[in-house]
């Protein structure tokens, strides 16, 4: 006789504390099955060695130690999610499957079809908020329109938020409710075609001087005074909960003020998932890209000749991050100075950011081309040369990054400055005007 069980689908809440869903799934009165689904249809188009795997790996591997306290474990599975549901409803009576909501064009598709198929088998799929603290239409304008601009969204935001909607689920105390099975299959690394990562995901530092100081050196990127939270947030090791209670008790929001861009652009990506192709402004999708396949090269390797743009991209390479204020120039540069479409940086940081996410990702690579919401005008591009006498002056950053600035090899810049600005204005002026 199979065992009646309520699962639980870890995604991008990968926490056992504060998690909605699990939360959900074991007020519930029947043993939760903790499982992990690495989807082929996103693990077929990474590299074997990809970092953030790696990174996803180890997390369960500690969730699953967390779990052996409570005589439990984590299931782990590979392969298309609606072929994993398949088998276990022939192992286990499922009555419900708790999850997290995802938001991305691709989840919300699966999700349906997910639900469609538990339905036939009437098994009920339940899912909840988790990593956003206001989703879909939950902050619109007074007639219900989307806000397609950042600064009034964010004062609504503020005027709904209240310290309430930061309680914490205590999923953590309720673990004994999982099921009592330690011999569920836990694929390895090999298991499912990877290997092992030389670049690890750093962590996060959410400290009350550092959100305090945010304002001040968020913009220095040789001060490294940045949190690391993205990818935390964006896997959901870290609770978005916890996050916002600190940074909404501290005097200075301007850290608040950045969590709350994210869930900007996640609304947007929500009410317009056309944006994850196309642009917002359709007018810019008659931009006459040059698309040089050579001169995008120079960009990824970082060898413009420019030494903030290179030095970002290297330090991108080299780590799966880049300061935030450095994205901004050396996208700003691959859109503007090389007339290379936003969609194609848009990939190699999907491919390279440890703390890539569709929504943040797509909507800032929109706003630095200008044919997003809320979008620098097309007219303003930023001047790789004299952004270092602004941010990185004492060439800390550069000199960290770019070993070779002094010697024959680094090469001379691929691009006129002022040439590439011309040029810029009157490929993009014939496309919008």
């Amino acid at each position: 006789m199979m065992q009646k069980v309520n699962v639980f689908w870890f995604r991008r809440d990968l926490r056992l504390d504060d998690n909605t869903g699990l939360y959900n799934a074991l007020i519930e009165n029947l043993p939760v099955l903790p499982i992990f689904i690495f989807d082929s249809e996103i693990l077929d188009k990474l590299p074997k060695n990809d970092s953030r795997v790696n990174f996803i790996h180890d997390t369960i591997s500690n969730i699953n130690q967390q779990l052996k306290k409570h005589n439990s474990c984590i299931a782990i599975y590979h392969g298309k999610p609606l072929e994993i549901f398949e088998n276990l409803i022939e192992k286990f009576e499922i009555e419900n499957v708790f999850t997290n909501r995802d938001y991305e064009p691709y989840a919300t598709e699966r999700d349906l079809t997910t639900s469609n198929f538990l339905s036939a088998k009437n098994i009920d799929f339940k899912t909840f908020k988790d990593q956003v603290i206001f989703e879909k239409s939950e902050v619109v304008k007074n007639d219900g329109d989307p806000y397609v601009v950042y600064t009034p969204f964010s004062r609504k935001w503020l005027e709904h938020f209240k310290p309430e909607d930061t309680l914490p689920y205590k999923s953590e105390n309720l673990l004994d409710n999982c099921i009592k099975d330690t011999s569920l299959p836990f694929l390895s690394l090999s298991d499912i075609g990877f290997n092992s990562s030389d670049i690890k995901v750093a962590d996060y530092d959410v400290d009350a001087d550092l959100i305090d100081a945010y304002e001040a050196t968020r913009n220095f990127p040789a001060h490294d005074e940045t949190s690391r939270v993205g990818p935390h947030l964006r896997f959901g090791t870290i609770s978005i909960r916890k996050l916002v209670d600190k940074a909404s008790k501290r005097e200075n929001i301007t850290y608040l003020k950045e969590l709350i861009w994210r869930e900007f652009f996640m609304q947007i990506l929500w009410h317009f998932p056309h944006t994850s192709t196309k642009s917002f402004k359709p007018q810019y999708d008659r931009i006459e890209w040059r698309n040089n396949e050579a001169e995008f090269k120079k960009w990824c390797e970082g060898n413009t000749g420019y030494p903030l743009v290179d030095a970002g991209m290297r330090q991108l390479n080299e780590t799966g991050f880049m300061h935030n204020r450095i994205r901004m120039l050396v996208g700003s540069f691959l859109c503007k100075h090389l007339l290379i479409d936003w969609r194609w940086g848009e990939a190699y940081f999907a491919e390279k950011l440890h703390d890539y996410e569709m929504a943040s990702n797509v909507g800032n690579w929109q706003w630095v081309a200008g044919c997003g919401v809320d979008a620098a005008p097309y007219f303003r591009i930023f001047n790789p040369t004299t952004q270092i006498d602004k941010f990185d002056k004492d060439h800390k950053y550069i000199n960290k990054w770019v070993k070779n600035l002094n010697s024959l090899e680094y090469p001379s810049e691929m691009v006129d400055h002022k040439m590439a600005r011309e040029r810029c204005l009157k490929v993009y002026k014939a496309a919008v005007s």
